[in-house]
């Protein structure tokens, strides 16, 4: 199953680090392509112009997870038995998307086939998706029955 992470905003710094250190660790099954939009917009038409991009680059075909503080909260060995089951499933597009500063339209929700939340917190999208890449390392260290959890 081929993983995709749509987001949107660079890393820099020390997330950037952190983040290039966790696709080392996934490899090739992994991507993250990185979106922008001009920062004159006004907030509400910038959440628009993301979402554009981001729904642009799925492929109708992707199954789609969004980032969204209203998803469902995951432990992490629920979160590798959900990828275990999408894989599976038969599903070789698996496609992450993560917005901006002013999260995802209903747009973008509605086109998602599962909403997955980090917790009732609000996250910064990077670390968002610094999160999300541990998260699915995690999740495959779990189900190749390495040691890397710890319960």
């Amino acid at each position: 199953m081929k993983i995709t992470v749509l987001a949107i905003g660079k890393t820099r710094g020390v997330d950037s680090d952190w983040a290039a250190e966790y696709m080392k660790r996934l490899g090739p099954y992994v991507s993250v392509h990185v979106f922008a939009v001009p920062k004159a917009l006004p907030p509400d038409q910038t959440q628009k112009a993301e979402a554009q991009l981001l729904l642009k680059a799925i492929s109708a075909k992707a199954f789609v997870v969004a980032l969204d503080e209203r998803g469902k909260d995951l432990s992490s060995r629920d979160f590798a038995a959900r990828l275990s089951g999408w894989e599976d499933q038969g599903i070789a597009a698996l496609v992450f998307v993560i917005g901006g500063a002013d999260g995802l339209t209903d747009e973008l929700r509605a086109r998602a086939d599962f909403v997955l939340s980090f917790g009732r917190l609000t996250w910064p999208h990077r670390l968002a998706r610094l999160m999300l890449l541990e998260q699915i390392y995690r999740a495959k260290q779990i189900n190749a029955g390495h040691p890397y959890h710890r319960d």
